[in-house]
């Protein structure tokens, strides 16, 4: 397993293993995507990825925020 140690402003380095792994680059974007059992996924996020949430970012805030959904949701 590769670690890395954070800095006073909580940073990490990506070892390089896992650099290569992923494709990244100086200047890419990752995710953090956490799991449900409290792990973390890393990923690199492409330019569709963050095209396609600012696309959605207007819509989700009225579609999914309405007492019906609410009750929907609430029982599953």
């Amino acid at each position: 397993m590769d670690t890395s140690r954070l800095t006073e402003k909580s940073q990490a380095t990506i070892p390089l293993a896992v650099r290569k792994l992923l494709g990244l680059k100086p200047g890419d974007r990752v995710g953090f995507e956490v799991m449900p059992d409290n792990s973390v996924r890393l990923r690199r996020v492409l330019p569709l990825d963050l095209e396609h949430l600012r696309a959605l970012e207007g819509t989700l805030a009225t579609e999914w925020s309405s007492e019906a959904d609410d009750r929907a949701y609430a029982n599953l």
